[in-house]
């Protein structure tokens, strides 16, 4: 079974709990999210939800992952299958890691397995990883631009 695994992160100037608000405030994202055009249902452990993304100069893809984890400030981690387990597996992972009070490392990895994975590789690795760096930089944006509890609204 071929594995091919893309990892993207950004150095975010706001604090995880603002970053977290972002990113589990799905019915948001068609105002800002350049690469994840839509997601429904909510961020809990063992729920589905209903994903489209679209990375730039690409088409549409809509499926239904299994969130493994959901944890508030740190991590969303799900799975997506197309049709059947082994045959195209994403484990996608959103991670906040704390770099201080006010900034923080924002990632994106997915771990891509099954007999599909040579075919869709250099896809993966064009659009795919475009959408992931996209997306990290409208999240920037979005993060920062917002004012902060205990900050003024201009610096």
């Amino acid at each position: 079974m071929a594995i091919h695994e893309l990892h993207t992160e950004i150095e975010i100037d706001a604090p995880a709990e603002r970053v977290w608000e972002i990113l589990a405030d799905f019915t948001a994202y068609p105002q800002w999210n350049p690469f994840i055009r839509s997601i429904q249902g909510t961020p809990t452990q063992g729920k589905r939800l209903q994903v489209e993304i679209q990375p730039s100069g690409s088409k549409p893809m809509r499926f239904s992952p299994a969130v493994l984890a959901a944890e508030a400030g740190r991590e969303l981690r799900w799975l997506g299958r197309f049709l059947f387990p082994g045959l195209f597996d994403g484990e996608h992972a959103f991670v906040i890691e704390a770099l201080g009070e006010d900034k923080v490392r924002f990632q994106q990895n997915e771990r891509f397995s099954g007999i599909l994975v040579g075919l869709f590789r250099s896809s993966l690795d064009s659009d795919t990883r475009r959408g992931f760096e996209e997306m990290n930089q409208a999240l920037k944006l979005r993060a920062e631009a917002s004012p902060q509890p205990g900050r003024d609204a201009i610096d």
